[in-house]
């Protein structure tokens, strides 16, 4: 007996698009089912945009939803592209009455996502690859998770997480590429083929993050890392002006003279009334090959000096959450787009970030920020 139109819409309700991450179905994307005497359903789809770059994969989904039901003996399925209202009718849907406004959807009263600035005083800390594998502990665990990668001259986000994809424009939304379930979003995305660098000057840094964070339509997070630049530029002023109850994450190595550095891009928080959320300390040791010493490559004690600085400067303590030792399968992981937490989860540095991770991902009791809706009585 061939399946029902109910039977077969429910299917289609499983199918969820990759870009924007809700069912097909919930988007109008489903533009006809037809379904012969014999068996063979036929079933039209509407892409967002001509060229989709998520096509063949909207395609192997419907198809293999579709063909699991009983009596199903074969898919056809028909894409055709929204129109501009249709596309507009999208647009309003998923950003609700607030229609085409360039809102930051991370300020608004009620916003549930934790934002983290994940900031380092000099480059070459490994700041991106703590960023991407934080992420990726965080989303394996069930978790929302977008990371944008505001280093606009130094972007190496999208290498990191394997995110090929180049962003999908509707209307005057992007939709963010997505890798191991995390969003992403990064000025690489935009650049011709080659590694042509931006030369850009503060205002347009300061417009690429406000795009970033407008523009882009990240649905509901649970977390959202920022990987900034390395210092105390345009871009950690422009973080603290677009996005002033972001937390801020130091990393640090055990050198002494990173440490230093350190804790002046940390204690720009005294300046801008954030808070920081900890600091990290990258390439702690070298576990050695041959026994259980620990190899202090780069001195000891940065990390936990950086944290006592900044918890003199800003009155507040500010913890120590995790040391993260040398593994050369973290940077192996960059380089091939495999975040080391999701392929080797438990070797010595991945169960490090993944501990700083689940500490991260617990939310404070705390009424601080939250909109209360609350008005004097009469």
């Amino acid at each position: 007996m061939a399946p029902t139109q109910e039977q077969v819409t429910a299917a289609l309700a499983t199918v969820i698009d990759p870009e924007i991450r809700r069912p097909i179905t919930d988007l109008d994307m489903v533009k006809s089912i037809e379904i012969a005497p014999d068996g063979a359903v036929r079933v039209g789809v509407y892409l967002t945009v001509a060229g989709c770059p998520m096509k063949d994969t909207i395609r192997r989904d419907v198809t293999n939803a579709v063909a699991k039901l009983d009596g199903v003996t074969g898919v056809q399925i028909e894409m055709d592209v929204m129109s501009t209202e249709q596309r507009k009718t999208l647009q309003t849907k998923l950003r609700g009455d607030r229609g085409p406004e360039k809102e930051i959807p991370f300020n608004q009263p009620g916003s549930l996502t934790r934002v983290f600035a994940v900031a380092s005083g000099k480059g070459g800390v490994g700041k991106s690859s703590v960023t991407v594998n934080l992420a990726a502990a965080m989303a394996s665990t069930g978790l929302k998770v977008g990371i944008v990668d505001a280093d606009i001259y130094g972007h190496s986000v999208p290498r990191m997480l394997g995110a090929a994809e180049r962003p999908t424009k509707v209307e005057d939304m992007i939709m963010p590429p997505v890798a191991h379930d995390i969003k992403v979003i990064s000025v690489g995305m935009f650049k011709p083929e080659g590694n042509t660098p931006v030369v850009w000057r503060g205002p347009m840094l300061d417009r690429a993050l406000h795009q970033f964070l407008a523009d882009v339509y990240w649905g509901d997070l649970d977390v959202l890392l920022l990987d900034l630049p390395p210092g105390t530029g345009d871009i950690a002023i422009s973080v603290a002006q677009r996005l002033p109850t972001a937390e801020i994450l130091v990393v640090t190595t055990p050198q002494m003279a990173a440490a230093e550095v350190a804790e002046r891009a940390g204690s720009i928080a005294a300046q801008t009334h954030q808070q920081i959320a900890g600091v990290i300390e990258n390439m702690a040791w070298l576990p050695c090959p041959h026994c259980d010493e620990r190899i202090a490559v780069f001195g000891e004690g940065g990390g936990q000096t950086v944290a006592d600085a900044l918890t003199r400067t800003l009155g507040a303590r500010v913890p120590l959450l995790g040391q993260v030792p040398i593994d050369l399968r973290l940077r192996e992981g960059g380089d091939e787009g495999k975040p080391l937490v999701l392929t080797e989860p438990d070797s010595p540095a991945a169960a490090e970030l993944r501990k700083i991770a689940a500490g991260l991902s617990k939310r404070s009791s705390s009424l601080k920020g939250l909109h209360l809706n609350l008005s004097p009585r009469k």
